[in-house]
């Protein structure tokens, strides 16, 4: 859950009357955050540019990482074993469970 400062958090109101001083606090990192609250629940948060691009170069990262540092066959192993399945369950000849 994200925490708020109470100087992060503004009305729509309050945000709107400020949003010129609000949005150069924001791009000279005097806030990380603002929310937006409207009828005091949080509608909104406002970022700065370099802050979302970052943010969104994490997810893609994410994204494209598809657990590098396992094998595919270790995955497999990993996820028969999650689900409870003993070796004796399969019948692949093939399969080397001394991995298991």
């Amino acid at each position: 859950m994200v925490h708020y400062r109470e100087d992060e958090l503004y009305s729509v109101t309050d945000f709107t009357k400020r949003i010129g001083t609000l949005l150069k606090e924001i791009k000279n990192n005097t806030f990380e955050k603002i929310g937006v609250l409207k009828n005091n629940r949080l509608e909104a948060v406002v970022l700065s540019t370099a802050e979302y691009a970052r943010l969104k170069q994490i997810e893609e990262e994410s994204k494209n990482a598809r657990w590098a540092y396992w094998k595919e066959d270790e995955l497999d192993n990993f996820g028969k074993i999650a689900i409870g399945l003993s070796k004796n369950d399969f019948d692949d000849e093939d399969e080397d469970y001394s991995k298991w």
